[in-house]
């Protein structure tokens, strides 16, 4: 099954556990009907922003849709190029890996996740202007960086690519 089918199915699984209409979800993450329904058929491959806006609107980490595939799933939004890794469920939390690239003189705003996510980066090479919108801050190689995710916030490379490991940790 190719990303788009396998990404579209877990889309229409959990909306379906939800007892979510396609209507009510394309109100719920501002997606149109028609491109929800194509991505829920697989026609449509599925960007970051999107899958982003569904999950949210879900309650659900991005990681729900993009676990266990094979090979892993090699999602890209406006600058950021994600492949989740690992995700881990504990009791309280749902912690996501991420390998990410920011692509070299693109911005990618995101929108806020779930109450009191955070995201922690350690970048690799390159160097970031990541975090909060109103207050990002300049990462470079080895080190790390720390934000609240329940608000905007972006990613930046202004200067070269960015190669770099992101955690997702969302309470449960």
């Amino acid at each position: 099954m190719d990303l788009a089918s396998a990404v579209g199915l877990r889309l229409k699984e959990l909306r379906e556990a939800q007892r979510v209409s396609l209507s009510e979800l394309a109100r719920r993450s501002k997606i149109g009907k028609a491109t929800l329904s194509e991505l829920e058929s697989g026609r449509r491959n599925p960007t970051l922003e999107t899958l982003y806006a569904l999950t949210k609107a879900l309650k659900v980490p991005l990681g729900s849709v993009l676990h266990d595939l094979e090979p892993p799933a090699k999602i890209s939004g406006d600058a950021v190029d994600a492949v989740l890794l690992e995700r881990f469920e504990a009791d309280t939390s749902v912690t996501e890996t991420y390998r990410i690239r920011i692509r070299s003189g693109a911005t990618q705003e995101s929108a806020a996740h779930s109450p009191d996510a955070t995201e922690h980066i350690i970048v690799l090479t390159g160097t970031a202007l990541v975090g909060e919108v109103a207050n990002p801050v300049l990462i470079g190689p080895g080190m790390h960086g720390t934000w609240a995710a329940d608000t905007p916030h972006l990613y930046r490379a202004p200067a070269g690519d960015v190669e770099a490991v992101l955690l997702v940790r969302h309470p449960k």
